[in-house]
């Protein structure tokens, strides 16, 4: 055996690039100095120029972290805060919890020797209301803030007001794009001077520094004409790559979850007809809905003679990078929230993305070499998209955002400083809408417990409601599991392909008459009395097991938040006996009804649904037990919208008269 082949036995190439080589490596004197002698500093980066993972960990080395203070970084997503934790935990040697933790909704993984903390910005507005000035933490970074989401926008609010009290506190915020000024201006106030010298700009308050991320060229390319079905091109675009193109991984940006599955099946069905002797394929999901340890296996590093397929939602955009993307394919489109006030009903929409948005997606492509990015729409669409997304705060319900504001003292919702406003109609429908579930009194007030403790529950309004009024209808510990299970989003299933007869029989056996909400509660009672020791049970009835795993630790964690409250929650199974079941489904129907009175709908002759107000045909999604079934009236959880049909999905049968019983503000006979 050759010393040549030892060595290279011996040696197992590096995961990452040493941060040394990352760009921000030579600005690191810079930063420091700016961070210490402004309250403000705006950064600016390229996704990918070890901003999110290296800034933190300067400060840290350069003391920030002294007497017992922390470090915030925030992020707009769950995966990212996950996975770049997870990241410079390992850059700093230790385990994720220990120095290096992230705090998302349900899943806390810090402790008393936390020193860095990554969390969705959601998360640190939630800590807001325990500790108004957030005075654990000495610097907070908000990163990928041009991103605008909801929570974004108002921290940023929140943080500006926080800075007149505590002027010690050093705000850094990141964004990729050249909305660096707008956000100088907003902190900067009075002391911002359009006309200064740019290095100036921000008078005492703060300065944006620019790190340019080293980007290869990447050669755009349109369609001649437009596609008819993007997921079918994107497929047949990644095997012409995989044919024709040299080695490099492939990241293809679809819309969501399930067009994501129908292109790896499609991928993983085409790949099969490859020459045995080429290259294989290996398609990966990226979206939300993944646990962290799915999302994980879109960072190994390819193995030998095979090509990474990574397929995502607008996740991979900005918010993590995957080395070794050297082509990606982008389907021009996104799904945004868009809300509507006068149906007040939020729908999720696939819409064409902005021009800053296909310049972030085609940039994925340059990181490590010159790379290639496929548009499957013509150059002429790219020339008619909007230069920018619209900010999530102009076209969502406001509700939620409202009801924390209140929750953290700030009454004059109007006069808060947002970045951007957000429209009157949309903040008038938020407290039509916190009225008639009692949040909030005649004079705007929260009421006293319900609103206050609508508020801290981790949850939406509606079943923020539902849970609270749980206790009246004795059903409390039944409502906490479909609360825990309606929060997985729809991923308790395991998709099975190969035999859909199967997956519906096996639904159908926990399938209960009332609609789906009952049928979750079953679900969850089976698997806490069968499946939870059992990932084989789990298996044989298509359930995902991790999923479920996470609504019991979900639904744990809202049971600690009604303790706090006082909230007695009777969970022994004898009173299963004493309470006349027949009654259970009426009540928990009953419960729902005061949440989300205000998605109800009606069923037309031909098993279509129209929304009280008539305006919107609806139809039942097939994952829900409504489709195809009979009912008069339902309550539905969420809204989707799938090309030119809006789909409601977790869908339960009440009576009319619930609605005039529980929300007589909201419905009046006519």
């Amino acid at each position: 055996m050759t010393t040549e082949q030892e060595l290279s036995t011996s040696f197992i190439p590096a995961l990452y690039k040493p941060a040394a080589l990352l760009p921000i490596a030579r600005h690191k004197a810079s930063l420091l100095y700016l961070v210490e002698k402004y309250p403000v500093t705006i950064v600016v980066g390229q996704t990918g120029s070890g901003k999110t993972t290296q800034l933190p960990q300067y400060l840290d080395q350069a003391g920030w972290c002294e007497d017992g203070k922390l470090i915030a970084v925030t992020q707009p997503r769950r995966v990212a805060a996950t996975t770049v934790a997870t990241r410079v935990a390992e850059e700093m040697r230790c385990k994720v919890g220990e120095a290096v933790g992230y705090s998302i909704r349900f899943e806390d993984l810090t402790s008393a020797e936390t020193r860095v903390k990554f969390l969705t910005d959601g998360m640190l507005l939630r800590e807001a209301l325990v500790d108004p000035l957030l005075s654990r933490y000495s610097v907070i970074m908000v990163d990928e803030a041009h991103e605008r989401s909801l929570s974004t926008d108002v921290l940023l609010g929140i943080l500006k007001k926080i800075r007149k009290k505590r002027p010690e506190l050093r705000i850094i915020i990141s964004s990729a794009t050249l909305q660096a000024e707008d956000f100088l201006r907003f902190f900067a106030g009075d002391e911002y001077h359009p006309d200064a010298d740019p290095a100036e700009l921000g008078g005492s308050i703060g300065r944006i520094i620019s790190l340019e991320g080293r980007m290869y060229p990447v050669d755009t390319l349109f369609l001649e004409s437009a596609a008819e079905d993007y997921v079918e091109r994107a497929v047949k675009t990644v095997f012409d790559i995989h044919t024709q193109e040299s080695e490099g991984d492939i990241l293809v940006f679809l819309t969501g979850r399930e067009e994501i599955d129908r292109a790896i099946q499609l991928i993983s069905e085409r790949a099969a007809d490859l020459h045995p002797k080429s290259p294989s394929l290996v398609p990966l999901p990226l979206y939300a809905g993944l646990t962290t340890e799915q999302q994980m296996y879109v960072f190994e590093p390819t193995s030998e003679n095979s090509r990474k397929v990574i397929v995502s939602t607008n996740i991979a955009e900005a918010s993590v990078t995957i080395d070794g993307i050297v082509y990606v394919i982008d389907c021009g489109f996104a799904k945004l929230r868009a809300y509507n006030p006068s149906t007040g009903i939020e729908t999720l929409t696939a819409v064409p993305i902005s021009k800053a948005s296909a310049t972030q997606r085609a940039g994925r492509a340059g990181r490590t070499r010159p790379g290639k990015c496929f548009r499957l729409y013509t150059e002429q669409t790219y020339e008619q998209l909007p230069e920018a997304t619209i900010p999530e705060i102009q076209r969502s319900n406001l509700a939620p955002i409202v009801m924390h504001l209140k929750a953290l003292g700030i009454d004059n919702i109007v006069r808060f400083d947002f970045l951007t406003s957000p429209p009157a109609e949309l903040v008038i429908r938020a407290f039509e809408l916190l009225f008639s579930l009692g949040a909030v009194d005649d004079y705007a007030k929260l009421t006293k417990p319900l609103g206050m403790r609508m508020a801290e529950l981790a949850v939406d309004p509606m079943m923020a409601k539902v849970l609270l009024a749980a206790p009246t209808f004795n059903c409390l510990s039944e409502m906490l599991s479909i609360a825990a299970m309606v929060s997985l989003q729809g991923t308790v299933w395991v998709q099975s392909h190969d035999n859909k007869k199967a997956a519906e029989s096996h639904r159908r056996k926990f399938a209960v008459e009332e609609g789906d909400h009952l049928t979750y509660l079953n679900v969850y009672q089976a698997f806490v009395t069968k499946g939870k020791k059992d990932s084989k049970w789990c298996r044989e009835h298509l359930l995902n097991y991790r999923a479920m795993q996470r609504a019991v630790s979900i639904r744990g964690q809202l049971k600690r938040y009604l303790e706090r409250f006082g909230i007695q929650i009777d969970e022994t199974l004898s009173r299963q006996q004493t309470v006349d079941t027949s009654r259970q489904p009426e009540q928990i129907q009953r419960c729902l009804t005061t949440g989300y009175f205000a998605h109800a709908a009606k069923m037309q002759p031909d098993g279509t649904f129209k929304t009280v107000s008539g305006g919107l045909t609806l139809h039942a999604h097939p994952s829900s037990l409504m489709f195809n079934r009979k009912a008069d009236w339902v309550i539905f959880h969420e809204i989707m919208q799938t090309g030119d049909k809006t789909y409601i999905r977790d869908i339960t049968k009440i009576e009319k008269n619930y609605l005039l019983e529980y929300a007589p503000e909201y419905y009046k006979v006519t």
